[in-house]
């Protein structure tokens, strides 16, 4: 039978079967998301750079920090109850696989311009928990894991030393003198790479130097191997990085306590802690 006869019979109920959709109704703003709104300050001016932070704006958010600045509001304020809390609130989002890896770099990048700009009021660099020296691994040109790293390091409070890219072991071992960091953090997306960490170890012990513990992330690398080696926890996500310096910093935990307490010290299950 031809389909043209054969389109007359059809009874297109028995054909298209439709399933029960429930909507969720119209998207809500990125300040609306329950997590954002606990983080989001309500006062002004802090509330609107927050929220030019969290909207990737670094004119506007450099605009409201000048005019707040003129204003003889107090750069610190500016900073911890603006800044800090946009830049908090994009990693909620992100952490809820909302925002992605461009938003991050905008807002992050929009939140460095604007503390530059409080620092020069200041005439200092502003206070902070303690300093972290991230690198990556020698012979590794790729460094968009340790950037974010840095990002997240500097939002929440610390001193992040770039070592850059392709560093070997005696750099490291400098950097470690000569800052004293209460955390190192290193990366390596490519399996040629990843033998530098060991390298960094024992370098690090031939020089009689111990640090609280070496964050070893990135694609190439994997928990079991990270945790071959002494001074070492496996870096999951870039986020937990500054998580991981607060319990060292505040809890005085190293690298073992890490190892036993990652899920907890991160807040949240990680599969490779579990």
């Amino acid at each position: 039978m031809a389909y043209e006869e054969l389109e007359s019979k059809i009874n297109q109920k028995n054909i298209a079967i439709r399933y029960n959709v429930k909507l969720e109704g119209p998207a809500i703003k990125p300040e609306e998301h329950p997590e954002v709104i606990e983080i989001l300050p309500d006062e002004e001016p802090f509330k609107s750079i927050a929220l030019a932070i969290l909207y990737e704006k670094k004119d506007e958010t450099l605009d409201l920090v000048t005019k707040a600045l003129d204003d003889k509001v107090s750069p610190l304020d500016i900073i911890n109850k603006g800044l800090m809390a946009g830049i908090n609130a994009v990693s909620a989002l992100y952490t809820k696989g909302i925002y992605f890896l461009p938003d991050l770099m905008l807002s992050g990048d929009a939140m460095m311009e604007a503390v530059k700009e409080c620092e020069k009021v200041l005439g200092h660099k502003s206070e902070t928990k303690g300093t972290v020296v991230s690198f990556v691994a020698e012979g590794d040109p790729h460094d968009i894991g340790k950037n974010l790293i840095l990002m997240f390091l500097r939002a929440g409070g610390y001193e992040a030393i770039d070592l850059g890219r392709d560093v070997p072991a005696s750099k490291v071992v400098e950097a470690v003198k000569k800052y004293h960091p209460v955390f190192l953090t290193g990366t390596a997306l490519m399996t040629t790479t990843m033998t530098a960490f060991p390298k960094v170890v024992d370098a690090l012990k031939a020089e009689g130097l111990e640090v609280p513990a070496i964050g070893c992330g990135g694609g190439a690398v994997r928990k079991d191997y990270v945790e071959s080696m002494d001074m070492t926890v496996y870096g999951v996500e870039a986020y937990h990085t500054p998580k991981l310096a607060d319990a060292i910093v505040k809890d005085h935990e190293d690298w073992r306590d890490l190892r036993k307490n990652y899920s907890d010290v991160v807040g949240e299950f990680v599969p490779e802690y579990s």
